[in-house]
């Protein structure tokens, strides 16, 4: 997550409140992804960062692409908009992949959901991604998300993450460490 956390953090709990007060979690989740996508372009952070840049037409333009981009429907679609208005006015427009992020991790809690992220070196079949699910859960006592990444830097091995706790067996940070120990 990225160090505009402390800034990100009242707008997604908010929003939070908002959408689980609606029952649109899912929705607002959608929306939300789909402006940080937006505002992440290069474009469009160019657009953001000019000395004065148009806020009324740049909340319009993450408005209409987030709409097209997601399929998410909103029964209130003033309160995204109002939600991009006070970002763009505050200059906070770069948060909202953070808040997007933050979001998430509230609809898991109230899901009784954990989002994991299993990053090998190599693809994990169907299978074997299924039983480290399952294993999860029986840890965790919660449903488990399990979402694969490779990554081919790792040399062999896997990582996973659960929001703060990571366990790392991979090949890569095994070597880290075995050097970090003979040149200590």
């Amino acid at each position: 997550m990225s160090d505009d956390s402390g800034i990100a953090r009242p707008y997604s709990e908010a929003v939070f409140e908002l959408a689980n007060a609606d029952g649109q979690l899912a929705n607002w989740s959608g929306l939300l992804h789909a402006a940080a996508g937006v505002v992440t372009d290069d474009q469009v952070r160019r657009l953001i960062d000019t000395p004065k840049p148009d806020l009324g037409a740049l909340v319009e333009l993450i408005i209409s692409v987030s709409r097209a981009a997601s399929t998410a429907e909103m029964t209130n679609a003033e309160l995204f908009s109002n939600l991009l208005k006070l970002l763009a006015e505050n200059g906070r427009l770069a948060a909202l992949p953070t808040i997007a992020e933050l979001f998430d991790k509230l609809k898991a809690d109230v899901e009784n959901r954990v989002n994991v992220v299993l990053t090998a070196a190599a693809p994990v079949d169907d299978e074997t991604q299924a039983s480290i699910a399952a294993a999860l859960k029986q840890r965790f006592g919660r449903e488990v998300s399990l979402h694969f990444q490779l990554d081919e830097t790792l040399i062999g091995g896997a990582r996973l993450q659960a929001d703060d706790l990571v366990i790392d067996g991979s090949v890569s940070t095994g070597l880290q460490k075995l050097a970090s120990s003979l040149i200590n």
